[in-house]
């Protein structure tokens, strides 16, 4: 569907480049909205680099690492950050700049990388690892969980690429992407962090790509961004397919719903591999239909 014009009322499935045209991403991933800073936070993982829009003025700041960057997330009760870096995971401060090595989780495997994260209802962090090798062929990525007395604990192992997670609205589910598998993952989340029951809840084909980030919105729907497929698109608890939201470029990477009424999406891309796309690695916002929930800062 085509951009709609500046001022225009939005309909839903359309789609708006809240980057400036003459930059983009190589890698864009690790969404999350801040509603204290009104502002978008994303990472461009092979650029090093942490990204805020506010969403009011479109002003972005971007912040330079030395390494790949797979996500930020906000603390409780301080304007800090957690960060995963391929080194491990860090407390952050933006202004003024500053990191804190936490742990590396992964010492035994020093090929792979941080990728993606989210924080559950009772305010722990979940994130994966990748193997950051070109080939990227080894199945020893793994699911962690940090804790808010910054301990963590491997939950899940065997995925080339994790992506993900998310979680149900009463926080009972979680959800969790093998995306070269092109398999979205529910598992039971018990109230003390442990995972059961994992089940394959979405098959993902050729036509559709491979599923990568994902989100959930209030009324329980989960939002799966499509790697070379061009759009998300939403599924119910029982992982029936409902309805999608075309973007003008392939390689779609991740997904989160923002704003004062959690009623918009922002959903990033990747130019990597498609250079010659001029809206690849774009930031985009959609109008979803619904709205979503109020991410859970890390407790910790």
């Amino acid at each position: 569907m085509a951009q709609p014009e500046a001022g225009r009322h939005w309909r839903m499935g359309e789609w708006q480049l809240r980057q400036d045209k003459g930059r983009r991403d190589r890698l864009g991933e690790g969404i999350s909205w801040s509603g204290r800073r009104n502002a978008v936070f994303w990472v461009d993982i092979l650029s090093c680099s942490l990204q805020r829009l506010d969403v009011d003025s479109g002003r972005i700041q971007r912040w330079g690492f030395g390494e790949p960057i797979g996500w930020a997330i906000e603390r409780a009760g301080s304007d800090g950050f957690i960060i995963g870096l391929k080194s491990g995971f860090y407390e952050c401060s933006l202004d003024p700049f500053d990191l804190k090595l936490i742990g590396n989780p992964e010492p035994d495997r020093p090929h792979n990388r941080l990728n993606d994260a989210k924080v559950d209802r009772e305010g722990r962090i979940w994130a994966g690892s990748k193997d950051d090798r070109e080939d990227g062929a080894e199945p020893v990525g793994a699911l962690y969980r940090l804790d808010k007395d910054l301990s963590w604990s491997r939950q899940s192992d065997g995925y080339q690429i994790t992506n993900g997670p998310a979680f149900s609205p009463d926080g009972r589910t979680l959800y969790h992407v093998d995306t070269i598998g092109r398999t979205v993952f529910a598992f039971d989340l018990s109230e003390e962090g442990l995972l059961s029951n994992k089940r394959a809840l979405v098959m993902f084909d050729d036509s559709m790509g491979y599923p990568d980030g994902l989100t959930t919105d209030a009324l329980g729907g989960l939002w799966v961004a499509h790697w070379g497929g061009g759009r998300v698109s939403r599924f119910l608890p029982d992982g029936s397919f409902d309805r999608a939201i075309q973007l003008p470029t392939s390689l779609i990477t991740n997904c989160t719903f923002a704003g004062r009424n959690l009623d918009r999406m922002f959903v990033t891309s990747a130019s990597i591999g498609n250079e010659e796309d001029p809206l690849a690695g774009g930031l985009f916002e959609v109008d979803p239909g619904v709205e979503g929930l109020a991410p859970t800062p890390f407790a910790g």
